[in-house]
């Protein structure tokens, strides 16, 4: 079967056709700024890349195209749609009702938009881009695959927040996580790597993209993640604070007389690297380059502080562990910062062979910790568009 996954953002349409035999990717590629001037499409496919600029109004309007390229005579990969199986859905979250991936209905739909408060940011692009999958292929069917579903595992007194209980029963306010996909695929291509069966191994999965989360991985299974009631809580990243005293929430209100959500939106959009720099600058390519820089070298150390300190109380938690596994692109990418990170953490039984790390060819797969190292270092590039097909494929199959 071939899986067409779908990651919809409020202007953007990222895609990925998988074909489930072969485990490989046929076409793969972007619609981006939509609604907006520039609109286009990058399209990956029989090893080259083509850009068509057109306006495009709406989600179904971008997935009309990207949908007529996937049969056009020249650059097409399949005959006609009747070829794709299913489209499987990134879905961020919409509450501890759908962990499990679940089949999309017109019900299912009404169910998210009720409920799209979770991830505001997120979960009305992932239902605009389910209603255009549904309009355009009506036979074809759609899965919605969670963020937040690796997590379903976190226990009670670990994903509970220390406000009144009320409202977490009438809001289900808690900690959700994100980046479940790629927490979980790391897990199992690590367990291979260490020969173990998953439920043998305990890691701490470092997923450091422009969103980032660390995930304390006990027995296989999600313990405690970063990332909160959104994705807002954990470590500092791209443009996200990451944790911070609520309290300065309302102190600048009353400084600089702002809404609450204006500061939230701060704190979303322009904090993190971005803030802490102060220049437009948060690509972690440009602040490797720039470490001379005593403002750029201090917004790097605290980046890497904050993740050497989730990691270090997660081996707490944890009783220790088989890996320390780096994935996503700066994590894949970014050599001085696993060095960064993992320097000092030698009492807990890391081992980082130096060589290895500054040696690693980029977006490969790769032990980055010493001969002896009781704890491995390891980097994995994520492939969450594949988990989403594999989640896609089981749900389909669980029907019949």
């Amino acid at each position: 079967m071939k899986i067409l996954v779908i990651n919809a953002g409020s202007s953007s349409l990222k895609f990925q056709l998988i074909d489930m035999e072969t485990s490989s990717v046929i076409a793969k590629g972007n619609v981006e700024k939509i609604n907006e001037k520039g609109s286009f499409l990058k399209y990956k496919a029989k090893g080259e890349e083509h850009i068509y600029t057109q306006d495009i109004a709406n989600h179904s309007e971008g997935m009309e195209l990207l949908l007529s390229k996937l049969t056009d005579e020249r650059v097409g990969v399949v005959s006609s749609l009747d070829e794709i199986g299913a489209f499987g859905h990134r879905v961020v979250n919409v509450g501890e009702s759908y962990f499990d991936s679940t089949l999309v209905t017109s019900e299912i739909l009404e169910d998210f938009r009720l409920k799209a408060d979770f991830s505001p940011l997120h979960v009305p692009g992932a239902i605009a881009g389910m209603e255009a999958s549904m309009k355009l292929c009506p036979n074809k069917p759609n899965v919605a695959v969670f963020d937040i579903g690796f997590h379903k595992s976190i226990p009670e007194h670990v994903y509970r927040y220390a406000i009144p209980r009320r409202y977490y029963d009438t809001y289900k306010i808690r900690r959700y996580g994100a980046h479940g996909t790629s927490h979980y695929y790391v897990t199992q291509r690590c367990a291979e790597l260490l020969g173990k069966k998953p439920e043998d191994i305990n890691i701490v999965s470092c997923h450091l993209g422009s969103g980032a989360s660390i995930t304390a991985v006990k027995n296989g299974k999600s313990f405690d993640t970063s990332m909160g009631f959104t994705p807002l809580e954990g470590i500092m990243m791209n443009t996200r604070s990451g944790d911070i005293d609520p309290a300065v929430v309302e102190y600048i209100c009353n400084k600089e007389g702002k809404t609450a959500s204006e500061v939230v939106k701060i704190l979303n959009k322009e904090s993190g690297l971005l803030g802490a720099i102060g220049t437009g600058m948060m690509d972690m390519r440009d602040i490797t380059q720039n470490l001379s820089d005593p403002n750029v070298k201090m917004a790097f150390d605290m980046y890497c502080h904050r993740i050497k300190k989730y990691i270090g109380s997660y081996m707490a938690v944890l009783g220790g562990a088989d890996a320390i596994v780096f994935t996503a692109g700066c994590g894949e990418h970014t050599p001085e910062l696993r060095e960064a990170v993992t320097e000092g953490l030698e009492f807990m039984g890391v081992k980082f062979d130096k060589e290895k790390n500054n040696n690693a060819p980029r977006g490969a797969e790769v032990e980055i910790s010493a001969a002896g190292s009781k704890v491995k270092v390891f980097v994995i590039p994520t492939d969450e568009e594949m988990v989403i097909a594999e989640e896609t494929l089981k749900t389909i199959n669980n029907l019949k």
